[in-house]
């Protein structure tokens, strides 16, 4: 079956042409592991996991190389603010090292608990200096840097095709940039590749090289690591539509300039996470993490389907009411699941034909970009079809689970210990409120949501209460 993704190079959706018929190779701009991941940056590796499950579930084979930046990322992309590690060592008094393992751990954590599969390689920014050295003497060599104030940068007038990513104008990409005025440099669009003489005095993460004792700059790493672990042309590079204008129009500059041809075919961005406020940042201080959401009583996979129910190139705004919304439809999902499962018999047959019919379509869906919200009305056609067996209803949600990750054949039994009190208590607000509008319907409609959970109410003078059935 044929793959099509909208490859943000050319501003369209095409067809998924692998450079090896057998291997993709995909590339994804991992954590700064300074601060915990906040929930806008965990839906862009939820859409990463998914494009990746996919691409498995129609059969290819997938190498995926995931970097950690522990080193060298200033605030902002234009090589302005301070260094993000050296600002949570501050924050914390520890060293950099030291948080940059801690947030690594509790950012795989949290992938864990999201179903996130792990990267064929996950490296460490620090661990990859030689070869970011290595990189840089080679654009060197071909004319494509200069040295200012001790610092190695690259020019960008030297790439014709700085802004093919972008599609901006250099005016545009420079205003959007949030670049701090650098005398140094010939053009306010180009980038530093080393520091040797940075605005940091005593910058503890420092290493030798040709041009002096000093750290990388941030866009280097990427395409030193991707081209060590993937080779000089990948498949797909994907990252957070915040990346497109800096972040990966100067790794295009760089990585085609050292190797002299195309270096990746397809881009794929994710679309932003916002609350009612605009988009979350870890700068200001307003973000929200997916250990808060499970302190309001919410699971990782709640927050999952959450996301799934959008297109990821589709910004998606976030409240605790929509969330709500999503855990109670997650669990009404799996209600319903795990009364069919509970209901096979040993006498069902299972007819191959409907499997791989109802298989085809779902995959038809997946590899049209990704388009989870329409898998997702797939799997509820199979749980209403009449025609299909309770064993066959189950092989099929097991095998869309491969790619949904929801763990939807996993069926808790609601109890005192794990009941989402909250949720429950919103649910019957929202039906008081229905009763009060006179909206039958709607209140029906709550009242069998809390049945699936498993929840019973009771409807009195003094109001309604709830016991667990």
């Amino acid at each position: 079956m044929e793959f099509y993704i909208y490859n943000t190079l050319n501003r369209k959706k095409e067809k998924f042409v692998p450079l090896n018929s057998k291997e993709v190779s995909l590339y994804t701009c991992g954590p700064t592991v300074y601060n915990y991941a906040h929930i806008g940056n965990l839906r862009t590796y939820i859409f990463e996991d998914i494009l990746k499950k996919s691409l498995e579930y129609t059969g290819y084979k997938v190498k995926h190389v995931m970097n950690i930046t522990d080193v060298g990322h200033l605030q902002s992309d234009g090589d302005s603010g301070e260094d993000k590690m050296a600002l949570g060592a501050k924050r914390e008094n520890k060293s950099p090292w030291d948080i940059a393992r801690f947030y690594e751990k509790a950012f795989f954590e949290d992938c864990k608990k999201l179903n996130i599969k792990k990267p064929t390689v996950s490296c460490r920014a620090t661990e990859h200096i030689e070869d970011m050295i290595n990189l840089i003497k080679k654009l060197e060599e071909k004319g494509y840097t200069y040295i200012a104030n001790g610092n190695v940068y690259y020019e960008i007038d030297k790439f014709k095709e700085y802004n093919k990513l972008a599609k901006l104008s250099m005016d545009e990409l420079e205003a959007g940039s949030r670049i701090e005025v650098d005398v140094h440099k010939k053009n306010p669009l180009d980038f530093v590749l080393w520091f040797t003489n940075s605005k940091f005095t005593n910058h503890i993460m420092q290493w030798d090289s040709p041009w002096g004792c000093g750290f990388p700059g941030w866009h280097v790493e990427c395409s030193a690591m991707s081209i060590k672990y993937l080779g000089e042309k990948i498949d797909i590079h994907c990252g957070g539509v915040d990346h497109i204008p800096v972040h990966h129009t100067n790794e295009i500059a760089q990585s085609e300039a050292a190797l002299g041809h195309n270096w990746v075919n397809y881009w794929m961005h994710g679309e932003f996470l916002v609350l009612d406020g605009g988009k979350m940042s870890k700068s200001n201080g307003d973000f929200l993490t997916l250990s808060r959401l499970m302190e309001e009583g919410f699971t990782p996979l709640d927050y999952r389907y959450f996301c799934l129910q959008s297109r990821y190139r589709k910004q998606l705004v976030f409240s605790f009411d929509s969330l709500k919304e999503a855990a109670s439809s997650l669990r009404k999902l799996k209600a319903k699941i795990n009364l069919i499962n509970e209901n096979i018999t040993s006498s069902e047959n299972v007819d191959e034909s409907k499997i791989n019919n109802y298989k085809l379509k779902f995959e038809n869906q997946i590899s049209d970009d990704l388009n989870t919200p329409n898998a997702f009305t797939v799997l509820y056609e199979v749980l209403k079809d009449n025609m299909l067996t309770n064993k066959e209803k189950i092989i099929l949600v097991e095998d869309f689970d491969k790619v949904l990750s929801l763990d939807l054949l996993n069926y808790e039994t609601y109890n005192k210990s794990n009941v989402d009190e909250n949720l429950i208590n919103s649910l019957i607000e929202q039906r008081c409120k229905a009763r009060q509008d006179k909206d039958w319907a709607k209140a029906d409609e709550i009242r069998d949501t809390l049945k699936d959970m498993n929840i019973e109410l009771i409807d009195s003078k003094e109001g309604t209460t709830w016991r667990e059935i």
